[in-house]
């Protein structure tokens, strides 16, 4: 049931612009513009977008000093929202207040702990924490929407959330997009790459080589290499990072001929059919869209336990969820997948278990989200 258009306000710093999470909110945004009957305002500080259907609203930021970049937004947030009187506020970014929360991170004080490993938080991080805690806290967000069962743990554990004001919503993905197979493109990327039609192809995608865990890849492979017929498998790096520092490591374990750095590519749809198998090792992502994108695309996935999209996988079905630290398992994920024959079957599996997760379906989870809180 769709109700009487009401005024919907998405609020996130920047808007169809480069990134993962820019990226969920332009996809789904778009769509509910497209196919909710509400009226759609976003709420941002720069923005991309030829819809004729989303109004944009301005929204300052300073930036310098930079502890000020994240209080400044929610604050001139609350301010043009305050004027605007929306039925729904709908954030993807930490601000003081909202109705639904779509949760791109995980609490930004583990974030600074945890993950970069820093012993005492900046004032930046201060004041982001600040701002975050305020939205967690706030009687009014009746929903927080992470994007994995990773960081909805992490969210309920640290901010005391009953399990009743959490619902993880995984990113969408563009069926239409990735899912086609065209063997003359997979022939003409893999010429372009100088892979040869008998190697079997591991693609890696990322823009943090290090965070990503490129290192552990290339280790991986040296190990394996020798228990393979000579030329059997190539690794093909697409995305940004120190290109010299890991050709040099995959020079320096024997793999200097058999790792192709192709930069970053704007043409990903291609790309992936071109490989046979994707490998993102990381040592923490909230999610991880590239996974998505790899498994609609038809490639088997071989992910670490600490990338939120091992929702989605079944391990030794559609690809395997692996301990980074674990070498014999990380081996043993990437010598199966060089059987053409378990390689076929994951490629079929990768493909069909992704297909309910289309940006139109999220959209339409959205909508009745919206409707609930509308009743």
């Amino acid at each position: 049931m769709v109700l009487p258009c009401k005024k919907i306000a998405i609020v996130v710093p920047k808007y169809g612009l480069v990134g993962g999470g820019e990226q969920f909110v332009f996809e789904l945004t778009e769509r509910l513009a497209k196919y909710s009957g509400n009226d759609i305002h976003v709420f941002a500080n720069k923005w991309q977008s030829s819809s004729t259907k989303i109004t944009f609203h301005k929204i300052p930021i300073i930036t310098f000093p930079k502890w000020l970049t994240t209080i400044s937004f929610a604050y001139f947030v609350q301010c043009a929202l305050k004027k605007f009187q929306p039925d729904i506020i709908h954030t993807h970014d930490r601000i003081f207040e909202a109705d639904i929360a779509t949760v791109h991170s995980i609490p930004h004080p583990l974030w600074v702990s945890e993950i970069r490993k820093k012993k005492s938080p900046s004032l930046f991080d201060r004041a982001t924490s600040w701002v975050e805690k305020k939205l967690y806290l706030s009687d009014r967000c009746r929903l927080f929407m992470p994007v994995s069962e990773l960081a909805a743990e992490m969210i309920k554990d640290f901010y005391s959330l009953p399990v009743t004001k959490l619902q993880v919503l995984p990113p969408g993905i563009d069926i239409d997009r990735f899912h086609k197979r065209d063997d003359v493109v997979r022939k003409s990327l893999r010429h372009e790459f100088g892979i040869k039609s008998h190697e079997t192809l591991f693609l890696f995608v990322g823009m943090n080589f290090e965070l990503k865990g490129l290192a552990i890849l290339i280790k991986a492979l040296a190990r394996i290499q020798p228990r393979l017929k000579q030329g059997a498998i190539r690794l093909l790096v697409v995305g940004k990072g120190n290109r010299e520092k890991f050709q040099a490591m995959a020079e320096a374990v024997g793999l200097g001929s058999k790792v192709v750095f192709a930069g970053v590519r704007n043409d990903m749809e291609k790309v992936y059919q071109a490989a046979d198998a994707f490998v993102m090792l990381s040592g923490f992502d909230t999610f991880g869209m590239v996974v998505t994108e790899a498994m609609a695309s038809g490639l088997p996935v071989v992910i670490s336990d600490r990338v939120g999209a091992k929702d989605l996988v079944v391990d030794g079905e559609n690809g395997f969820v692996v301990d980074r630290n674990n070498d014999d398992g990380i081996d043993s994920a990437l010598i199966q997948l060089i059987d053409p024959l378990k390689n076929k079957y994951m490629s079929e599996k990768s493909r069909e278990s992704i297909q309910v997760y289309s940006w139109d379906k999220l959209a339409q989870k959205i909508m009745d989200i919206y409707n609930n809180i509308l009743l």
